[in-house]
């Protein structure tokens, strides 16, 4: 993980890509309060246990989200992407509580960090920043009742095609660079169930897959 500080390419690239969100004042406050940090794929952002002293926004890239359950068995709540942010974070640091999901950079990412108090400030001073969050936390509330919606009434098979297509849509690109191991730690399941169902969905047209790469051919 590398560490930039703000500069003035850090705001024109803010300015770019968030000027339809914040105002121009609450985007020269958070290039000026944020501190900008880059990940490799693969990378831990933020993990179970952690104090959460700051909120992380997305710049580029993207991060999948995970909980833990008692066992050490991870599963995936949902993805975030370019101007996203975590509501469970936000929450975490909000109660000055530790962290209950971890973050992974799905691709190489670009985060920008914001101390938990300007959060607490900007919603008083900024009516984009408030609806923003309350935008947030309405939207990823959303993501993980579909996700337990998934996990509850949806067979195997269909969980396993929803995750590629959400993982190809987050990533633009339809060609998916994981192992049976890794989805099936998504997933909650086992490789050779995953293996398993990845051949069926292979036979039914739906994907192609061979070693750490499976293409969806309808997206």
């Amino acid at each position: 993980m590398s560490t930039a500080p703000f500069d003035i390419v850090c705001y024109e690239n803010l300015h770019a890509k968030f000027q339809n969100i914040f105002e121009e004042e609450l985007i020269n406050e958070i290039c000026l309060n944020g501190q900008l940090r880059n990940f490799k794929p693969d990378e831990l952002v933020v993990d179970i246990g952690d104090k959460i002293e700051y909120l992380p926004l997305i710049v580029s890239g993207s991060l999948k989200i995970m909980t833990e359950d008692d066992d050490g068995k991870e599963l995936l709540l949902y993805y975030l992407e370019i101007g996203d942010t975590c509501a469970v974070t936000l929450n975490c640091g909000a109660k000055s509580s530790k962290s209950k999901i971890r973050a992974i950079s799905e691709s190489d990412a670009e985060l920008l960090f914001i101390p938990i108090s300007r959060v607490e400030h900007w919603m008083a001073k900024y009516k984009s920043w408030r609806d923003f969050i309350l935008e947030t936390y309405n939207y990823r509330m959303t993501e993980m009742l579909e996700a337990i919606d998934n996990l509850a009434f949806n067979n195997m098979e269909e969980r396993i095609y929803k995750y590629l297509r959400d993982k190809a849509m987050v990533t633009g690109d339809k060609e998916i660079h994981s192992t049976h191991s890794q989805i099936a730690n998504d997933l909650h399941s086992s490789r050779v169930v995953i293996s398993r169902i990845l051949s069926k969905l292979e036979k039914e047209g739906l994907i192609t897959h061979g070693r750490n790469k499976i293409v969806l051919t309808h997206l």
